[in-house]
């Protein structure tokens, strides 16, 4: 019979193979927990989708303002 570690360590191998979803574990500010529950319950979702939300927006932010700037630059 497993262990209680060896079958959490192969639940979150399975998980991470299943759909390519990766563990994060990390403090953050009481300011901050404050505002994403606060974003959670505006926008009726979870804290892991709103945070991949503002992640993706952010990284898609980002990805969009090269462009952006090339075009200003061209003017």
């Amino acid at each position: 019979m497993a262990t209680a570690a060896e079958r959490q360590a192969a639940y979150r191998r399975r998980r991470a193979e299943g759909n390519g979803d990766k563990r994060l574990n990390t403090w953050i500010s009481a300011a901050a927990s404050a505002a994403l529950d606060r974003l959670t319950l505006h926008h009726a979702t979870t804290r892991r989708a709103m945070l991949e939300r503002l992640i993706l927006e952010a990284d898609s932010a980002l990805s969009v303002e090269p462009a952006e700037e090339d075009k200003e630059n061209d003017q």
